[in-house]
């Protein structure tokens, strides 16, 4: 098990506090109000290994002797390497996810680069201020994502500010040669611009290799190759868990005095809380906490933090698992309809670089510059913190059970992620909320004002389902995947 996989005592110490809150009669204050919770659960820091290089140079009688910028002297990389560390604290600070960077070190040659130790890193920040293209050669070498940070302004002028493309990108030809680091790696002097890229990488250390419950087996749309595909470029780690025996489960919990009393008591509470109204049955809530329930157990049991549910359209001893999704992701796991692994993916990877419960939803034809999704499992917190209101109703196909129809908030910025059958080619695209309308659709409807022009998503479109999440996620969604080998196509704005 590595060290990404979500702790055993955190789970319990999670699903304790539900417990204790819906017991003690405060649980739709507390769990179902606007608040910070923890949206990354089963998450690990980033570590990041800040690295100086420089060279120390000498005055030559008559000849050239000095290289382009400032940091040639122990004095001046004593000062830089203030400068740095005073630079990744406030880093530190600023993120909103866990970050953890070490002291800088300096490396002047290869083999001072070769020789770190990098065995507690997961990234380097790399300042090249200075030295030969063997130095960051061996940095590379290292094989650890590298962000490489050079200066203009921001501080004493860096040589690779001149020449980081063409000696270390392009080795000195016109094409990219470098294979563990790109163009997208290079940031100059903006520390925004390092954050950003730190975030993706953050979101990828916590994707690659997640444990996932798969009730019924893993399952791709109408694409059987997928469970392969995200094992693959992600190393998912994919637990199925048959449906028989999440039956079985159901119908024990149903013979539970406790479990059935728990499970009333948050359906009574989440109904009363505010920003609800419901066209459905108390008791259709309670069956879906009933199995919410269970789906935590099952999580704690294997160690994981996030399911996916297959098969699900014929219920798990008559339970629509629709609401039950919606609520695990609101509480800050992972919650995902037909265990697609076409999509699913991009799901995890966009719920820990925003720190948000992303939509699994099926698209439509975009038209006049707008777009529908639709699901029945849609989350409420889809800020992070603030519920939004919600009209419970029956799952659409069968008109049983419970589902969402969310009323997302007009006006908000969202990312739109639309994974490609191959796993090579993700779509990404934003656009703004407009309406969440009620027509003979999945239940929870949000209707998308479209950025880029209607034509280019229509062109660019492949796979199925898609997922969404508020704000705009798309830069850090590319460079990430990109790691592990998929090209996402970010469509430009219309004019």
């Amino acid at each position: 098990m590595n060290s990404m996989q979500m702790k055993r005592r955190e789970f319990l110490q999670t699903t304790a506090t539900f417990s204790l809150a819906a017991a003690s009669g405060v649980f739709c204050r507390q769990a179902f109000a606007a608040q910070a919770i923890d949206m990354r659960i089963g998450a690990s820091d980033l570590r990041v290994l800040p690295v100086l290089t420089y060279n120390i140079t000498q005055r030559q009688q008559a000849r050239s002797w000095r290289p382009w910028g400032d940091v040639q002297t122990e004095d001046a990389v004593k000062d830089e390497l203030a400068r740095i560390q005073s630079e990744v604290t406030n880093l530190s600070n600023t993120a909103e996810f866990g970050l953890k960077i070490a002291k800088p070190e300096k490396v002047s040659t290869a083999q001072q680069a070769a020789a770190l130790d990098v065995s507690n890193a997961d990234a380097l920040l790399v300042y090249a201020s200075g030295g030969g293209t063997e130095v960051l050669d061996a940095l590379a070498g290292l094989k650890k994502p590298m962000v490489i940070f050079v200066r203009e302004r921001s501080g004493p002028y860096y040589l690779w500010h001149e020449i980081v493309d063409s000696r270390f990108i392009r080795s000195h030809t016109d094409a990219p040669k470098q294979t563990n680091a790109s163009l997208e790696d290079v940031v100059v002097d903006d520390q925004a611009e390092v954050l950003w890229r730190l975030r993706a990488l953050y979101g990828l250390k916590n994707t690659i290799g997640r444990r996932i419950i798969c009730v019924g087996g893993p399952s791709g749309w109408s694409c059987p190759e997928a469970p392969d595909r995200a094992r693959q470029r992600f190393q998912i780690d994919m637990i199925t868990v048959q449906i028989p025996e999440v039956n079985a489960l159901i119908e024990a919990a149903r013979k539970d005095p406790a479990a059935v009393e728990k499970s009333k008591t948050q359906a009574h509470e989440y109904m009363s809380a505010r920003g609800v109204t419901s066209e459905i049955s108390e008791q259709a809530v309670a069956e879906a906490f009933l199995l919410k329930n269970i789906f935590h157990d099952l999580m704690v049991k294997h160690n994981a933090c996030a399911v996916t549910t297959n098969g699900c359209m014929g219920s798990y001893a008559g339970i629509m698992p629709c609401l039950t999704l919606t609520l695990t992701n609101d509480d800050g796991y992972m919650a995902y309809c037909e265990a697609d692994f076409v999509n699913i993916p991009a799901g995890i990877l966009m719920h820990y670089i925003s720190g948000r419960p992303t939509y699994f939803c099926n698209p439509t034809f975009p038209h006049n510059g707008r777009m529908l999704f639709a699901h029945c499992t849609a989350p409420r917190r889809m800020d992070g913190s603030r519920l939004e209101p919600v009209t419970l109703v029956t799952h659409y196909e069968s008109d049983h059970g419970a589902a969402t129809h969310v009323h997302f908030r007009r006006g908000q910025l969202v990312t739109v992620i639309k994974p490609d059958f191959e796993a090579k080619h993700w779509l990404a695209i934003t656009g703004r909320v407009v309406d969440s309308p009620v027509l003979a659709t999945c239940r929870a409807q949000i209707e998308i004002a479209l950025d880029p022009d209607t034509q280019d998503v229509i062109r660019n479109m492949r796979g199925f389902h898609c997922q969404i999440a508020y704000d705009d996620w798309t830069r850090e969604v590319a460079y990430a995947a990109k790691k592990v080998g998929i090209d996402v196509q970010l469509l430009p704005k219309k004019a």
